[in-house]
């Protein structure tokens, strides 16, 4: 069994000060929260550019450049609607320490995406859904099962997609929790791996509230086959709960320094 992969979720167009390090082409910020998550435990960075219709390109190749060239080739998600911006970004990508992520294909208007992956030899985020959220599981497996079918027509090997069920916010979508448990089971059960947005889950609610529900979730997701998850390695509590659960689920040995390895 192989470790949780955590891809961490900071270097993200939605945070002003990453906008803004973006628009002016300004390492600084970017490289902080790099380093940051890297130190905290996080396996792959996801780089999320925003739409960057106009310079989508230039954008997602300088900042795979910058952080790959002084992390040494820390393997990238690469986030962005622009999928030229993502081809750039393949194209300056160093793979020696993992392949590139496509951020992500779905089962409607974002399944080519799943052909740019398989053409440029990456991995991609299959999300669960085809417009909006799925009512249930059946309908979960039925896009999986879609994008399985695309992925083998375009020569992808299958574990190197990511299904994605949806992780739902708790604060309103109380009663869908369990089923996404049931969901990754089922996923886990086919034998795919899987991940998600896990910081969905607490949106919303107080801030000293979702290190906890957030915990929480991965713990429980974990114990039903949740193989990665998009998330917060800054968030200490998160990352003992990974941590905790590969050790118990013997994906590490243990040893009392555990949670610093």
């Amino acid at each position: 069994m192989d470790k949780f992969i955590v891809i961490g979720e900071r270097i993200h167009c939605i945070s002003p000060a990453i906008r803004t390090a973006i628009s002016e082409r300004d390492p600084a910020p970017i490289l902080k929260r790099a380093k940051e998550q890297i130190d905290a435990g996080a396996t792959y960075l996801d780089v999320n550019i925003g739409p960057a219709e106009k310079d989508g390109v230039e954008v997602m190749q300088w900042a795979v450049q910058l952080i790959q060239s002084e992390f040494d080739n820390v393997p990238l998600a690469l986030d962005t609607a622009n999928k030229k911006a993502i081809e750039g970004g393949i194209k300056v990508y160093n793979r020696s320490k993992g392949k590139p992520i496509v951020n992500s294909a779905d089962a409607g208007d974002r399944i080519d995406n799943i052909n740019l992956a398989a053409a440029n030899d990456a991995m991609s985020i299959a999300l669960c859904a085809k417009e909006g959220i799925p009512r249930d599981n059946d309908e979960r497996m039925m896009y999986c099962q879609e994008m399985i079918e695309r992925a083998m027509d375009a020569g992808m090997e299958v574990e190197d997609l990511l299904f994605d069920p949806l992780f739902l916010v708790i604060k309103g979508m109380q009663e869908k929790q369990v089923e996404l448990f049931e969901a990754i089971r089922m996923l886990s059960e086919m034998g795919l791996k899987t991940t998600g947005g896990l910081s969905n889950v607490s949106n919303g609610t107080p801030k000293e509230l979702r290190p906890i529900l957030d915990s929480y979730t991965v713990a429980m997701a974990m114990q039903c086959g949740l193989t990665s998850a998009i998330a917060n390695p800054c968030d200490k509590r998160l990352m003992e709960a990974i941590k905790t659960c590969d050790m118990i689920l013997g994906k590490t040995l243990y040893a009392d320094s555990y949670l610093e390895l």
